[in-house]
């Protein structure tokens, strides 16, 4: 027979100080979401943790890659018939 505990990951607890204005207005975000002041605080975290470590990923290609990088992006556009169609649609915010 398993505990709660047993199937339930541990959590950290994370202290912040923060002023009331700023906890009222992730209070007010957070019942506007139907979450939690915990978890809008977590996914808000987590998404910008990610977004910081993404716009620092660094691509490696070998120096015959990256040429051959440089030339398609060189090469003029070949029109086909999925771009033709996208360049014909409307934009969604555009009116019909």
């Amino acid at each position: 027979m398993t505990t709660a505990s047993a199937t339930k990951p541990r959590r950290d607890t994370l202290n912040l100080r923060i002023p009331a204005a700023e906890r009222n207005l992730i209070d007010r975000a957070a019942e506007a979401t139907g979450k939690t002041r915990t978890d809008f605080m977590l996914e808000a975290a987590r998404r910008a943790a990610e977004e910081a470590l993404l716009d620092r990923a660094l691509m490696v290609a070998s120096p015959e890659a990256y040429g051959e990088f440089l030339k398609r992006l060189e090469r003029p556009a070949q029109p086909n018939e999925r771009l033709r169609r996208t360049m014909r649609s409307k934009a969604p915010w555009q009116t019909t």
